[in-house]
């Protein structure tokens, strides 16, 4: 039985057993049976290496313990709203650091970075999404087109599902963005990290 551990674009926690490219968490978010009780528990959202070291934990979603998330690609923890880890991904996040710096001046620093990235992916208890203009969003950003998140790719848009992209459609011209502003700001700055932005199945999408 798959866990409740799975994030999709529009930050939602499902059960599938595709696990994805990426890892992550943002705190405790499971009881002691291991059923999710909240959305998050601290501002520090990460996105990581599926392997780092020899580190390894079973089982997944011990009591007390963060709850492990994984994410299809890094596109779509950045539109959930995860930016890289420090411990595992030191040299992407010292990158994203100064992309960061260089769109919030002034702003160094985790904690600065988490606070900035929680008010533009939380509205209350939901995400929260942006109304733009979409014709001029980087390759990577996400948009909500029927209720359904799509992937900014060549100019079109390529549906997103748990196991990976399935078919396309025209980029509309107005929209609603679900990766968050500065977020979308890194992707335009040409991010490439250390774990892979697309899922492989983004050339078969079409």
């Amino acid at each position: 039985m798959p866990r409740q551990n799975r994030v999709t674009p529009r930050s939602d926690l499902i059960a599938h057993p595709a696990r994805g490219l990426v890892y992550g968490n943002r705190g405790c978010l499971h009881d002691e049976q291991g059923r999710i009780r909240r959305r998050w528990a601290t501002r520090r959202w990460i996105a990581c290496r599926l392997e780092f070291r020899d580190w390894h934990r079973e089982p997944l979603m011990q009591p007390g313990k963060f709850t492990e998330l994984f994410f299809l690609d890094e596109a779509t923890a950045f539109a959930a709203g995860h930016r890289p880890c420090a411990l595992c991904r030191r040299e992407d996040y010292v990158r994203f650091g100064e992309l960061w710096s260089a769109i919030h001046p002034g702003a160094v620093g985790a904690d600065a970075i988490d606070a900035q990235l929680h008010t533009e992916r939380v509205d209350g208890r939901t995400q929260r999404l942006h109304k733009a203009a979409l014709g001029g969003l980087p390759e990577g950003a996400f948009v909500l087109v029927e209720d359904e998140p799509w992937l900014v790719l060549g100019g079109g848009l390529r549906r997103w599902t748990p196991a990976g992209y399935e078919g396309s459609r025209p980029l509309p011209a107005r929209g609603l963005v679900i990766t968050p502003p500065s977020l979308v700001e890194v992707l335009r700055a040409g991010w490439e990290g250390a774990v892979p932005l697309l899922h492989p199945s983004v050339t078969q999408a079409a």
